[in-house]
């Protein structure tokens, strides 16, 4: 089977990609447009296995590392599911509280990657809660496709109430300072912009590539917000203009970067639309933020 090199796929590959994952399009579909670019030695099976996530070969940080202490918790979430599981992770030596970040994943439960950028944030220096939106379901089932289809099944107001819970989880965690930011993507990075608009205490939001809230809802924005985007990402920077105006005509301390060059999940490192230099500048850029607005 012929090796597969990122240089070898057309954009409009990565844009069905896309579609498909955001369940635009079914399988089938996908799978038909997909064989219009399987030419020159590439085949459908290899182009799809291609596209699909390296979970387990790709982590930064695996669980065993010996600079975490990390585990999975129950938390409340009376006005979401009830009971949520998640991964709290933070760094095994301690000279105090440490300030804490909710990692909210995208719209397929907590799979390993998201699992990893979690314990990413630990090692960091945070007290860092990844919550499983798909726990009232049995959780991540192991694949992201089942995952997706789960996450289709939840309401997306509870789920944001379960993603304030874990809010108010670690605000109120003995080893957190109480200072708490989000970061999270694509969904995550939609369920960070609503977080933003929902708690006015909120420490700070960072949102990857993320739906925008409603103009009319940026006013109850009150934390400092840093936007990551993706310049090829058409679906979701089409709403970046509207959502950047009324950032501005509300006085909202932001910061915007739109990556050049780019595909929607850049920051994956797990999949072929993750783009090195830009995930490695946007992480240490969102690193800083979090250190200076929750330590403030």
């Amino acid at each position: 089977m012929k090796k597969i090199k990122k240089n070898d796929i057309k954009q409009e590959v990565f844009d069905l990609f896309d579609a498909y994952v955001h369940s635009k399009i079914e399988r089938r579909e996908f799978m038909e447009k997909i064989s219009m670019y399987a030419v020159g030695g590439l085949t459908v099976p290899a182009l799809l296995d291609y596209l699909m996530p390296k979970y387990q070969e790709r982590q930064q940080i695996r669980a065993n590392d010996p600079r975490l202490q990390s585990k999975y918790i129950t938390y409340n979430s009376p006005q979401g599911a009830g009971q949520m599981k998640g991964l709290l992770a933070m760094p095994k030596k301690m000279d105090g509280k440490l300030p804490g970040i909710v990692v909210v994943h995208e719209n397929r439960g907590l799979n390993p990657h998201i699992e990893d950028v979690c314990r990413r944030a630990a090692v960091a220096g945070f007290v860092a809660l990844a919550p499983d939106a798909l726990t009232p379901l049995g959780g991540y089932p192991g694949t992201d496709d089942e995952g997706r289809t789960m996450q289709r099944k939840r309401d997306r107001d509870k789920m944001l109430e379960d993603f304030v819970a874990a809010y108010e989880y670690l605000r109120e965690h003995p080893q957190c300072t109480g200072k708490v930011g989000v970061v999270g993507f694509c969904f995550g990075g939609s369920i960070s912009n609503k977080m933003a608009v929902r708690l006015p205490e909120l420490g700070a939001a960072v949102p990857f590539y993320g739906g925008q809230p409603s103009a009319e809802d940026v006013p109850n924005i009150k934390a400092p917000i840093m936007l990551h985007y993706a310049e090829l990402d058409k679906r979701v920077n089409a709403g970046w203009p509207d959502y950047e105006a009324a950032l501005k005509a509300n006085d909202i301390n932001y910061t915007a970067y739109m990556y050049p060059d780019v595909n929607h999940g850049f920051h994956n490192d797990t999949t072929p639309r993750y783009d090195e230099a830009a995930a490695k500048l946007a992480w240490e850029r969102t690193i800083a933020f979090f250190r200076k607005h929750l330590s403030e």
